[in-house]
């Protein structure tokens, strides 16, 4: 269990927004938890510095690819890079110094997972280059894949027989709780613990982590087997719950 540290950048800054909130079309929706003063290149230089791996670097909606670029610079070939990936900038991001790319929206069509789409970046970068974003919403007894900014319930279910299909495809997943993303009021046991039981790859869990209790949590229900990312919580985007230097901590006991 390691702690993957993210970058979400949001008209060019770094910044912790509830990601359902997200809405190009009404922008009174968004609510916001933190904006930070320094570039996102600072944060992948601490990143750097603090051995941690695997971070990710999300970039939600237009205005962030000069953002992002300094952090994949700040640190490169070791970030992942994510927002908008699609077969016609896949390539160029790698050649940016993004380690991998986490792709969501584009493999989904109307709702409709289309394997086809993944097929075809897998034949331009790699199964080894992906990460595929499979964030949920719990809806009755299922967990099923949001795409398009977490606004379209799609065909996708979490499920065991749909992770390792899907793994066949991709390197690594990354799944946020949706319902719990960005409140700090705790993870969403049952997906920690469903997805425990069914990945075959590595997975990063995200959503609802605001306290080291949570990571408990993760650790126990996960059966060590999942990694996690904590966004508004972290005392270095204005959280109180957690603090950076206890999790870079946490992450070297672990290595």
């Amino acid at each position: 269990m390691r702690f993957r540290p993210c970058i979400d950048l949001h008209d060019g800054k770094v910044k912790q927004i509830v990601g359902a909130t997200l809405d190009d079309r009404h922008d009174d929706a968004l609510v916001t938890n933190f904006e930070a003063v320094r570039p996102a290149s600072y944060c992948a230089g601490m990143y750097r510095r603090d051995g941690l791996e695997g971070g990710h670097v999300i970039m939600l909606g237009p205005g962030n690819d000069a953002a992002a670029e300094s952090a994949l610079a700040a640190d490169p070939g070791r970030l992942q890079v994510g927002g908008g990936i699609r077969p016609d900038n896949a390539r160029l991001w790698l050649d940016r110094g993004a380690a991998k790319l986490i792709v969501t929206s584009y493999v989904f069509v109307r709702g409709r997972f289309r394997e086809e789409r993944l097929r075809e970046l897998v034949g331009l970068v790699g199964r080894t280059r992906l990460v595929l974003d499979l964030s949920c919403r719990r809806l009755d007894r299922d967990y099923v894949v949001v795409a398009d900014r977490w606004r379209t319930v799609t065909d996708l279910v979490i499920e065991r027989d749909s992770l390792a299909r899907l793994a066949e495809f991709c390197a690594e997943f990354l799944i946020h709780a949706v319902d719990v993303e960005g409140r700090q009021a705790g993870i969403d046991r049952p997906l920690v613990a469903r997805l425990a039981a069914g990945t075959p790859i590595p997975t990063t869990y995200a959503g609802g982590i605001g306290t080291l209790e949570d990571l408990d949590d993760i650790e126990e229900l996960g059966h060590g087997k999942l990694d996690f990312t904590v966004g508004s919580a972290l005392d270095i985007f204005g959280g109180t719950g957690l603090k950076y230097h206890d999790l870079v901590e946490f992450d070297r006991a672990r290595r």
